[in-house]
């Protein structure tokens, strides 16, 4: 991890003052192409405001706003005290796609939510299944084999769960299917500790994460997408039936 002895003042000297037009575009853009020149990686300390401020020629307000939509994005934390980290390595060249759901009504937003992941997780288990390596089958199986061990001895097995998923998604090869579906997953990491204070919800789709497997092995693509509908209808169905 970076020291806040070792900022690279090199690199900070290549940030230079921005004309005055879009200035939040502009920090943003100067931020990351800075980040990667810097070789900063996740865990990381940024520059101080001040710091920022005075190599770009901004206002406190604007590297603020700018601070806060990093973090919004899942890109950035501010320590109280100590300053701003690096919570995922991004370029000049990265695309920020922000997802938002309104989380007055928890079953309204999960069962949004399951309506739009449907569509996508299909494809990338299908997408899975074609591109597939045998190193992909490997990670695939031993994620699926402590899944069902800790299922089998609690009863349940959320995290493990979605370990089994994230190797599916990585067996795409197309990294946006797992920032995608992780940040649909991430935004309700607490509803997923214990579902509606059911253990045993979704339960019943357990078995299908098996045949879903061997479907991804036999590179069949209609298999794989037969057999996540099955478990993402059980999933909505335990919604709708825990949450009335």
């Amino acid at each position: 991890m970076m020291s806040d002895q070792f900022l690279r003042p090199d690199v900070v000297s290549s940030l230079t003052p921005l004309p005055p037009a879009d200035r939040g575009r502009q920090v943003s853009e100067s931020l990351a192409a800075y980040i990667q020149q810097a070789e900063l990686a996740a865990g990381d300390r940024l520059p101080a405001e001040r710091e920022l401020m005075a190599a770009l020629g901004v206002g406190r307000s604007t590297i603020r706003e700018v601070i806060r939509q990093f973090q919004a994005l899942g890109v950035m934390e501010t320590r109280k005290g100590s300053g701003t980290y690096l919570v995922k390595p991004i370029t000049s060249a990265t695309i920020h796609m922000p997802l938002s759901v309104n989380m007055g009504s928890l079953r309204d937003a999960l069962l949004q939510t399951l309506e739009v992941r449907r569509g996508i997780e299909c494809e990338a288990c299908m997408a899975a299944a074609r591109r597939r390596t045998q190193d992909d089958i490997l990670y695939i199986s031993a994620a699926l084999e402590e899944m069902e061990r800790v299922h089998l001895q609690k009863g349940t097995a959320g995290k493990e769960d979605l370990a089994f998923h994230l190797a599916i998604y990585d067996a795409t090869h197309n990294p946006l299917f797992r920032q995608l579906l992780e940040q649909m997953r991430e935004a309700f990491e607490s509803f997923w500790d214990t579902p509606f204070d059911r253990p045993d919800f979704a339960r019943r789709s357990f078995p299908y994460h098996r045949t879903l497997f061997n479907a991804i092995v036999a590179q069949d693509t209609e298999a794989a997408r037969r057999e996540t509908i099955k478990i993402l209808d059980i999933v909505e169905e335990d919604i709708k039936e825990m949450s009335k």
